[in-house]
């Protein structure tokens, strides 16, 4: 019986150890990947990168000059997709998770959201140009960009809006309920609050995504050139993705702007972690606090 229990216990740590290593392995491929890229493309393109690059117009075809038009392009479109998609994302999340009753139509809403998740982003910017460009004529604009983008990183703030409402615990409802407190008041006072890192975490997975995203940008708000920064939001613009794009496909000297392509997509990498590090910290900040 003994040397049974311990044949038993043998197994239970020899399988935990076996997929302790497993998740190790997959996290060690995971970052090696990711430094394997970011030396790849800093070998490649931090020669391109100095003030001129990063303060003025391109020029030349696009051989010289720099990609000041696509940042701030990029940081537009990336910070009005979260401006659309937070706020609707975190009410929904709301709603399914507070107030909606569980039956059909709450399968239904949350499969749509699945769905919208799988759905290609080229489909997204489709949609984006015959809705928002043609049909509200808004024309190819930081607005119709912006709510392309919204669109495509509404169900990733909503699951993780979710998640993070679904975590905090009944006993915080349950107390500011008993206090006199009514169901909004609770929401707004106590869930909300309690849920805010795990609603930050959605946000920023959405910004990375929409910082990073080619598809939706060149139908809605993205051209090949303009030397000129947006002064509205119906104003078409440059962004660092579509540049990428233009500078490595539709160029007219290719291979002498190769290691501008390289140098944009290093830009594109840090001013994405850089968006994701200030939301991080902002997030780690709500933790201490609670």
């Amino acid at each position: 019986m003994n040397k049974t229990n311990e044949d038993i216990q043998w197994r239970r740590k020899l399988s935990q150890g076996i997929m302790f290593w497993f998740f190790r392995v997959a996290a060690i491929i995971n970052g090696l990947a990711l430094l394997i890229i970011v030396y790849f493309l800093t070998a490649k393109g931090w020669r391109a990168i100095n003030w001129t690059f990063l303060t003025q117009s391109p020029m030349d075809s696009m051989t010289k000059g720099g990609i000041l038009p696509c940042i701030v392009g990029t940081l537009c479109l990336s910070l009005g997709a979260i401006i659309v998609a937070l706020p609707i994302g975190v009410a929904s999340a709301v709603y399914l998770n507070e107030y909606a009753r569980p039956g059909r139509l709450v399968r239904i809403i949350r499969l749509g959201i699945n769905n919208l998740a799988g759905v290609p982003s080229v489909v997204f910017g489709l949609f984006g140009l015959a809705f928002f460009v043609v049909y509200l004529k808004m024309g190819v604009s930081i607005l119709a960009g912006s709510l392309t983008l919204g669109a495509m990183t509404l169900p990733v703030i909503i699951g993780a809006s979710e998640e993070a409402l679904r975590a905090v615990p009944d006993t915080y409802r349950e107390a500011s309920l008993g206090l006199g407190a009514s169901k909004w008041q609770t929401i707004y006072r106590v869930v909300l609050p309690t849920a805010l890192p795990g609603i930050l975490t959605g946000a920023i997975l959405g910004l990375s995504r929409a910082a990073g995203e080619t598809a939706p940008i060149m139908f809605t708000a993205a051209v090949f050139f303009t030397p000129y920064l947006p002064s509205s939001i119906f104003d078409e613009i440059m962004a660092l993705p579509y540049h990428i794009y233009v500078l490595a496909t539709a160029g007219t000297e290719i291979e002498a702007t190769r290691h501008l392509q390289y140098g944009t997509a290093l830009v594109l990498i840090v001013l994405v972690l850089g968006l994701n590090l200030v939301a991080i910290l902002y997030r780690a900040r709500l933790q201490k606090r609670r």
